[in-house]
């Protein structure tokens, strides 16, 4: 991958690679991140291998992509991925190096808002 590729370039990249189903060849390090509200995987193989043993909560979206706004390094994406009736929205940052994604820090909602935290 070359050097020249941007945060934009890349998060580009990363969304046509997932729109393909083609999630191995994300441009992504060998010491990639993603963080999410799951938790955090440590390292390309450890993320390759929970998105291959779960192919179904992950493959067959369609991203509309709301905004970008990117640095050389990094990249902010507001997305809804949608999944049959299934939708997320979702806000993420890229971090990138020497032309790869370093990092991926996610954040939507997983669940029901408890009671306690409900607006009156």
């Amino acid at each position: 991958m070359s050097k020249e590729l941007t945060a934009k370039l890349l998060v580009e990249l990363w969304f046509d690679k997932w729109t393909i189903g083609d999630f191995m060849n994300l441009p992504i390090a060998d010491n990639f991140s993603h963080t999410s509200p799951f938790g955090t995987i440590e390292g390309k193989s450890a993320y390759l291998d929970l998105v291959q043993a779960n192919k179904d909560k992950f493959l067959g979206y369609e991203f509309v992509i709301h905004d970008v706004i990117a640095e050389h390094d990094r990249a902010c994406v507001r997305y809804t991925a949608v999944q049959g009736e299934f939708s997320l929205d979702v806000s993420e940052w890229h971090y990138c190096k020497n032309g790869l994604i370093t990092s991926v820090v996610a954040y939507y909602h997983i669940g029901d808002v408890r009671d306690d935290r409900q607006l009156e």
